[in-house]
């Protein structure tokens, strides 16, 4: 705003409060217009002058004072917190794999990539995170042992439960491009990469095979080769 535009408004709204104080003003004929704005503003400055005497202090400091504009933070957990916080997406092909960072070394690391590599590195990037993801949450399951390593390795009567553990062939990596793969998803996955695969899956099997525990159980979804379940979910009756 200008000044001449502050100056006229504020001039209006002290005219307006100074209540009965009028002053008439004579409107030039001349045509010379110098000659009238002179006349006008003497006059308007003579009003002003009485306005401001039928004013209070503190009510002028408020009308003269500048404004104060209070800018709107944005909040923390905003659109831009939103964005500070989005996490990677996970599109689960080489390029996701690719941008992945070195894999850190440890027992359970090292029993994960084990299991991704012998049981599924033919399925893909997808198909190994789903076996991760069965790993994982069977360690969280209370029927399982507690440990990556525990649930790898575990066996009963029926047999180990990853096959590779207990086949009679030899652990020894071959294929160092797939076991740099394997290596980069089991730290993904430990590291705590949504499980947004199997639908909470404890159990898996290729899909040449129909074992009979497979009907006990609730089948959760197909990727690859590979077909997942989970222990039926049992909702209380009303």
């Amino acid at each position: 705003m200008s000044v001449l535009k502050c100056w006229t408004g504020s001039m209006f709204m002290l005219l307006a409060m100074a209540g009965g104080v009028h002053a008439e003003m004579t409107v030039s004929q001349s045509n010379d217009p110098a000659a009238s704005l002179g006349v006008n503003l003497t006059a308007l400055l003579g009003q002003e002058k009485t306005a401001l005497g039928a004013v209070s202090g503190s009510r002028l400091e408020a009308i003269v004072a500048p404004k104060k504009v209070h800018v709107a933070q944005k909040s923390k957990t905003g659109l831009f917190g939103l964005f500070a916080k989005r996490q990677p997406v996970v599109t689960y092909d080489r390029n996701w794999v690719a941008n992945l960072p070195a894999p850190k070394g440890g027992a359970e690391y090292e029993c994960l990539a084990k299991a991704l590599y012998f049981e599924s590195r033919g399925e893909g990037v997808k198909g190994q995170a789903a076996v991760a993801e069965v790993v994982l949450n069977r360690v969280e399951s209370p029927k399982f042992p507690s440990t990556v390593c525990g649930v790898v390795n575990q066996g009963g009567s029926s047999g180990c439960q990853f096959s590779f553990t207990c086949d009679g062939y030899s652990d020894a990596v071959r294929e160092k491009g797939a076991w740099m793969v394997a290596e980069k998803i089991a730290g993904a996955m430990l590291d705590g990469t949504p499980r947004a695969l199997t639908d909470g899956a404890t159990y898996f099997h290729t899909s040449a095979v129909r074992p009979s525990w497979s009907r006990r159980f609730e089948k959760t979804t197909k990727i690859g080769s590979h077909i997942f379940y989970r222990v039926p979910i049992v909702t209380a009756m009303n």
